[in-house]
């Protein structure tokens, strides 16, 4: 095993230049990122007990490489912190997300370039679109093992029951690639799967995902759906599959544009379908209309077991893979969790294309506390009375996953929306429940979420904590405090006379003020 992850180390690839799950692997090991346990472990509970503890910690990717029941080494944490999301993008610094981000809201929204700089702009962009094209690989690593009927068995793959309560194994990070029956668009998601027999798997996916439209045009058509599922991809494919961003892209064209190259591409060995060409392990199979059996319960996000569910049932009928496969996996449950970091990174993408859509946006923060999408903080440029209102009201309509934000908290721009002390402030300061809390009824949300009234239904909550102008206030409203900034200065200037240095200047330690959780969780990553 280790001489199969070794293997990208030595290659010379820059940190953009990952093109498969074990250069990313390699990457980790080479940062110290990567921890290889080799006594067995237990896919049932047990593996899930102890990378969760480990990510908890702030502590490092796993490889369990002696996992009981299978002859497959399980990866899991790789994206179990924004530093090692940023990696996994040829990045080092979260800001350069929105740089990203840039770039695709000129995609989103294209509209004439004003002056040479915006031409210039434009043309980098057309240049992305070019380099990101997918192209085809005619001997593709996914390949190097074909499986076909009878040989097919789920039972080899080290799936795990997180949970005490889920129902059975599950894939978490496969893609499951369909392809729509009228225009042959394919689509990419991330859907959980869960084992039912050595050659099936139920499929769980909300209706309104692209999957599920796919298999609702089949049956209209009377005919199966075919459903290719990679698993062992690089991160960044997980990261292009699970961003909902409604631009006219395939999503192969949009990974390339995370990428800054073109993914290479397989054609599935029974299906008229393509995969990344990398994968580590690939599953081929049909749904056929109509066919359902109970899917869950099973731990999710919001931190509470999943309702069991009638879900489309995929029948494998042949599995390919690399020599010597390594799985790649992850888990759902209360945050902290890996999908919370990928929707961290997310959120920074998506801000400038926020800005885009609406204006007077400055800002917006999807605090992981909040389920990374259940609740929302946005700043803004306030210029006229009720526009805090508008702002909530067109976030909720901007983009797809918003649709399933309970609350928002619209704040001036001056407020630091990552620092709980300042928007708690900001609410508690600027806040009178009778004038500024905008509540919508009955509006639609995922099933998920048992707080709701009736399950898919469910009230959602703005909070204007802006400072209030015009007719918004009925009396004089107190100076905010403040000091004029040449007297901050003087003071900074002064610092080292007055023998303050030892105490820093900088942001102070928030267990001093009661927020002990991520200041605990710092000292014991660090090791202290």
């Amino acid at each position: 095993m280790a001489r199969v992850v070794a293997e990208g180390i030595g290659s010379g690839k820059a940190l953009g230049r990952q093109r498969n799950l074990r250069d990313f692997l390699a990457l980790l090991e080479k940062r110290g990122q990567l921890r290889r346990i080799t006594a067995p472990v237990d896919p049932d509970l047990e593996l899930a007990a102890i990378a969760d503890r480990v990510l908890a910690l702030g502590g490092p990717a796993l490889l369990f490489e002696n996992v009981i029941g299978s002859p497959m080494p399980v990866a899991v944490n790789l994206m179990g912190t924004v530093e090692r999301v940023l990696w996994s993008m040829g990045m080092e610094r979260p800001e350069e997300l929105e740089a990203l981000g840039e770039r695709l809201a000129l995609l989103q929204q294209p509209r004439p370039p004003k002056g040479l700089k915006e031409v210039m702009k434009f043309g980098g962009v057309f240049w992305d679109l070019v380099r990101a094209r997918p192209d085809l690989d005619l001997t593709p690593p996914c390949h190097q093992q074909v499986f076909r009927d009878d040989q097919v068995n789920l039972e080899q793959l080290p799936l795990l029951r997180p949970w005490p309560g889920d129902a059975g194994g599950v894939i978490t990070l496969g893609l499951v690639i369909t392809k729509d029956p009228e225009t042959g668009v394919p689509n990419v998601g991330v859907y959980r799967l869960q084992r039912q027999s050595i050659n099936s798997a139920t499929v769980h996916w909300l209706s309104v995902r692209g999957g599920a439209r796919h298999l609702r045009k089949a049956a209209a058509m009377g005919r199966k759906l075919e459903v290719a599922v990679a698993i062992g991809v690089h991160p960044l494919l997980v990261m292009a599959a699970a961003t909902p961003i409604p631009v006219q892209l395939s999503e192969w064209l949009f990974a390339g544009l995370y990428a800054g190259e073109g993914v290479r591409l397989a054609r599935c060995k029974t299906l008229d379908l393509e995969v990344p060409s990398h994968s580590e392990v690939v599953l081929e199979g049909t749904i056929t209309p109509g066919e359902v059996l109970p899917d869950g319960p099973c731990g999710d996000h919001m931190g509470f077991y999943g309702g069991e569910e009638d879900s489309p049932l995929v029948r494998f009928h042949c599995v390919t893979q690399r020599r010597e496969p390594i799985f790649l996996t992850t888990f759902s449950g209360r945050p902290p969790k890996e999908e919370a970091m990928l929707a961290i990174a997310l959120n920074r993408i998506y801000t400038p294309i926020l800005r885009q859509q609406i204006p007077e946006i400055v800002d917006f923060f999807l605090p992981m506390e909040g389920l990374s999408y259940k609740l929302a903080v946005i700043a803004i440029d306030k210029a006229y009375p009720g526009q805090a209102k508008r702002a909530a009201m067109a976030f909720w309509s901007a983009l797809p996953q918003f649709t399933y934000t309970k609350f928002v908290v619209v704040v001036d721009k001056s407020i630091a929306i990552r620092d709980p002390r300042q928007v708690i402030w900001a609410i508690s300061a600027q806040v009178d429940p009778q004038r500024d809390l905008f509540v919508l009824e009955d509006t639609p949300f995922d099933s998920l979420d048992f707080a709701s009234e009736r399950l898919g239904l469910g009230g959602r909550l703005a909070i204007d904590a802006t400072t209030k102008i015009g007719p918004e206030k009925r009396h004089d409203w107190g100076q905010a405090l403040g000091r004029d900034a040449a007297l901050e200065a003087r003071v900074d200037g002064r610092w080292s006379e007055l023998g303050l240095d030892d105490l820093g200047q900088g942001e102070p330690d928030p267990a001093l003020f009661g927020y002990t959780l991520e200041h605990v969780l710092e000292r014991l990553a660090a090791g202290r």
